[in-house]
């Protein structure tokens, strides 16, 4: 396992002039996976080794770096890349199936990658003093590539189970005065993330099913950092988020139990258009949804 160079390392004006694959050598060089690698190894046994543990981890890591958005997108690029091939340690391009159970293995060892990433944030906070003082809180639609289930919901291998419909809605007003309105469905999962805003690295996260909401799951977020990095709620100074975590407990969880000061947009609740409301009992005293107060 190699140690994360002092504070140069998320210098993004070294990092961007790198070629893809120094960048892909940079995760490859630094992410504490020895322990991970070794007990999969070790799972594995002495069957068949045509894809060796390693490679195919290296592989699935390249195609998050290079972001390619399906296994077959993948598998395309190492295809024609004998030097992506080369770097993850592979002599051929695994099959489909290959990677099918090698990632159904990973799924089943997903408390060894929560410990990599635990470890991760855990030397973030000694390489960076200022890491996790200032915290945001969001997420994001995962959409799934599996089949919908069927009505009897039965488990036939292509049909993802676990996912569920997720919607978002949002809304605005124009500079006329008018109000819109924009509605996002998918099929899948929601990613939640608390990251560090200055360093825009990850401190906390947790995957669900799409219409899970994303204020309960802000709590959620808020137990997970307790149990697991309880030293970077004492380091946290503020939490932003959308109007989407606009709620009470919430705000005061965050600061009477943390003494983090909130900092999470209210929701627009008056859906008729109105810009302000009168005051009951005055004729010239009006209101705005924000709470602003203004005399006439």
């Amino acid at each position: 396992m190699a140690i994360i160079p002092q504070l140069e390392l998320f210098s993004w004006e070294e990092i961007e002039p790198l070629g893809d694959l120094e960048r892909l050598r940079l995760v490859l060089e630094h992410l504490p996976d020895e322990a991970l690698m070794a007990h999969l190894e070790k799972s594995r046994g002495h069957g068949r080794d045509d894809y060796p543990v390693r490679a195919m981890w290296n592989s699935m890591l390249a195609g998050i770096v290079f972001q390619h958005p399906s296994i077959e997108s993948l598998r395309r690029e190492l295809s024609r890349n004998g030097q992506l091939r080369s770097i993850c340690g592979l002599r051929a391009v695994p099959s489909a199936a290959a990677y099918t159970r090698f990632l159904r293995s990973l799924m089943e060892h997903g408390s060894w990658i929560e410990s990599m990433f635990d470890e991760l944030v855990k030397t973030l906070s000694e390489e960076l003093p200022d890491f996790g003082r200032r915290l945001a809180m969001d997420s994001k639609a995962i959409a799934s590539w599996a089949s919908r289930p069927s009505k009897e919901k039965k488990e036939d291998g292509r049909r993802d189970l676990d996912a569920a419909y997720g919607v978002k809605t949002y809304r605005g007003t124009r500079e006329d005065g008018s109000t819109w309105e924009k509605v996002v469905r998918w099929f899948g999962y929601k990613l939640h993330l608390v990251v560090d805003a200055k360093h825009e690295l990850p401190v906390a996260y947790t995957v669900t099913k799409g219409s899970r909401s994303d204020v309960k799951e802000g709590h959620v977020l808020l137990d997970e950092m307790e149990k697991r990095h309880p030293e970077m709620l004492k380091k946290a100074e503020v939490l932003t988020a959308d109007r989407g975590y606009d709620d009470s407990k919430l705000l005061s969880r965050c600061w009477d139990e943390y003494g983090i000061k909130p900092v999470i947009d209210t929701r627009r609740l008056w859906k008729d258009g109105e810009q302000t409301r009168l005051l009951p009992g005055h004729t010239n005293v009006v209101y705005d949804e924000r709470g602003a107060v203004y005399c006439y």
